[in-house]
């Protein structure tokens, strides 16, 4: 799957949990747009639609931006 379709479908799925538009480069934990509690709820529905685990010690690494954490997911299989 090309990482444009995984930006797009990673943005959705943060959208619907931060219920907040988020640009492909907008630093997620670094602005506030994502907290310690909807980075764990992002990290499991990421493991539920892509099958890929980020391991809790890495959350705050692959949730920098959209685009970070899409190419985690290609990179582990998950695309």
């Amino acid at each position: 799957m090309p990482i444009n379709d995984i930006e797009t479908q990673v943005a959705t799925l943060i959208e619907g949990i931060i219920m907040t538009p988020v640009a492909t480069d907008a630093q997620l934990i670094d602005s506030g747009l994502v907290d310690s509690l909807s980075a764990v709820d992002v990290a499991l529905a990421v493991e539920r639609q892509f099958s890929v685990k980020i391991p809790p010690s890495e959350i705050d690494v692959h949730l920098q931006s959209v685009h970070t954490l899409a190419q985690y997911i290609e990179s582990n299989g998950g695309a």
